[in-house]
């Protein structure tokens, strides 16, 4: 019931903030039960209500007991005792029923004594811890900060648990919750940082048949250089005479 109000009120924030203005908030988060485990006003807190409780249960418990000896009597003695008699000790044995009913009602029926009971004694305690988490939220920019433990998340980043900081705010020691704390966003991938790769440059290969034919177009055949060479000293000096005078 707990998670599908809290997937309800997260729903309605998303309606109620326009989007953008909703993914530029920081928000963080905590887990209330595990500071009221740690932090020892809260314990002592809880220490008191639960004895409190306890002396209840025992005054329930004597009734029980009170009503369950009465009816154990009336059966063993209701063919023994007149009438009048086993009228009385049955109207006994309601109102014994009746009291123990009215008392369990007083104290644990919603808004009875031990809702009030719980509201004064953790008062002062949830006043200290709402005062820490104000105090690191402001001190760290935080816009919200949700409560795991009343309102459980699909997802959450460790990288924002407050709850750490928070006891630590509270004077509690966290060396281990911290070693625990970093364990837990050091497994997160999203925490892990990628690597940054320069890209390549793509160079073309030339192949030695490309660098061939690159020198064949820019310099005449070396063969036919050769040919026309040896064919010119081959001449007869009588034709190169000949070719004068024809020009």
């Amino acid at each position: 019931m707990k998670s599908k109000i809290a997937l309800l009120l997260l729903a309605m924030s998303l309606f109620i903030f326009p989007t953008t203005r909703l993914l530029a908030q920081k928000v963080g988060f905590i887990a209330s039960n595990v500071i009221r485990n740690y932090f020892l006003d809260a314990k002592q807190a809880e220490q008191r209500i639960q004895s409190i409780v306890d002396e209840w249960k025992r005054t329930l418990d004597v009734q029980q007991q009170e009503i369950d000896a009465l009816e154990f009597e009336i059966q063993k003695n209701r063919l023994v005792w007149s009438d009048q008699e086993r009228i009385e000790k049955e109207r006994e044995l309601e109102e014994l029923k009746r009291n123990r009913q009215a008392f369990a009602k007083t104290k644990f029926e919603p808004g009875g004594e031990y809702d009030l009971t719980v509201k004064n004694i953790m008062l002062p305690v949830e006043q200290k811890i709402f005062a820490a988490i104000q105090e690191i939220a402001s001190k760290e920019g935080y816009d919200i900060i949700w409560d795991q433990s009343t309102q459980p998340l699909v997802y959450v980043n460790f990288k924002y648990d407050l709850t750490v900081k928070v006891l630590k705010k509270l004077g509690v020691n966290v060396d281990e919750l911290e070693k625990e704390l970093q364990e837990k966003i050091s497994k997160d991938p999203r925490n892990v940082p990628r690597e940054q790769t320069t890209p390549r440059r793509k160079t073309r290969t030339r192949t030695v048949t490309d660098e061939t034919r690159e020198r064949e177009i820019e310099r005449p055949d070396s063969t036919e250089d050769s040919k026309m060479i040896e064919e010119t000293i081959e001449q007869k000096p009588e034709e190169i005479q000949l070719r004068k005078k024809t020009k």
